[in-house]
């Protein structure tokens, strides 16, 4: 996410996959091949078949996850409490599409969505014991912050500058003044350097529920590396309620220098969205990081 020049990204339709999949992996040539709904944005998204996935970055910065997540998906997966994806196959570039690319299980769920949560503190419960479980993974000589997430996991002062922009496009929408201190805060909120593994993204969209409305699986490590994990801790003011946030913190036993930068994430993301935005929602979730009792 960037206030500056997005990526050029690649339109990629089902039957340029088509004959990717018949290419590279002719096992599957029978299967039917279909677009998913809201398959977002850093990958293009297919069905194949009834029980798998293929996607296919949609632009070259995209691109640089591929590898990393085939290499690493399969030795977190067996550590973690909740499904998350694991390759079952890499493509290769090839007539016109010039990235690597990957095919996928299936994972059912429906994704997370603003009021979609029925008990806000078992969801709370449930996410962080998932995040502890990840943090626990030993973490080697697992991928530093870069290019390949954006630099999640690193100094938030790599995103002053778009912090200061968003403000500036916002104007009078927003409490500039309180958004400051609280910037200024999770700037200066000090780091013991002790990195482990973070999702980089634990947002709407990669949270699937199942239909009793609980957390059922963690999808979309594109972001994922080693660092700081406060990125992580985003959610609890972006999606959860006041109860649950409170709840999500203590699980995780955050420090309060932490939970500051923490909230400094919120408040970046939060703000460039609204930068890019009408809609309401994102409006709503600033609202709430920038209130004192948050």
């Amino acid at each position: 996410m960037s206030l500056g020049p997005l990526p050029q990204r690649i339109d990629v339709e089902a039957d340029l996959v088509r004959r990717l999949i018949d290419s590279r992996f002719p096992q599957w040539r029978y299967f039917p091949i279909r677009p998913v709904a809201n398959g977002g944005w850093d990958n293009w998204t297919f069905h194949l078949g009834p029980a798998m996935s293929v996607r296919l970055p949609s632009a070259a910065e995209y691109a640089l996850a591929v590898e990393k997540e085939h290499r690493w998906l399969p030795r977190l997966a067996p550590r973690l409490p909740l499904p998350v994806p694991v390759p079952l196959a890499q493509g290769s570039p090839g007539f016109g599409y010039p990235f690597s690319w990957s095919v996928y299980p299936w994972i059912d769920g429906t994704p997370l969505t603003p009021g979609a949560l029925t008990d806000p503190p078992a969801f709370a419960a449930s996410l962080a014991g998932f995040l502890l479980a990840l943090r626990a993974v030993d973490p080697g000589d697992g991928p530093a912050p870069g290019l390949h997430n954006w630099y999640r996991g690193g100094s938030l002062r790599r995103y002053d500058g778009e912090f200061q922009r968003a403000l500036g496009l916002l104007g009078d929408r927003v409490d500039a003044d309180r958004a400051r201190v609280l910037w200024k805060d999770a700037l200066d909120a000090p780091w013991d350097g002790e990195p482990t593994w973070f999702h980089g993204d634990i947002a709407l969209g990669n949270l699937l529920l199942d239909a009793a409305g609980d957390l059922s699986a963690v999808i979309d490590f594109g972001t994922c590396g080693v660092g700081d994990p406060s990125c992580d801790l985003a959610i609890a003011w972006t999606v959860l309620t006041a109860d649950a946030r409170e709840l999500f913190r203590a699980h995780l036993c955050v420090p309060a220098a932490e939970w500051t930068r923490g909230r400094g994430w919120a408040l970046w993301k939060t703000l460039v969205t609204c930068a890019h935005s009408s809609s309401p929602e994102p409006f709503r979730a600033l609202t709430e990081i920038l209130s004192p009792d948050a």
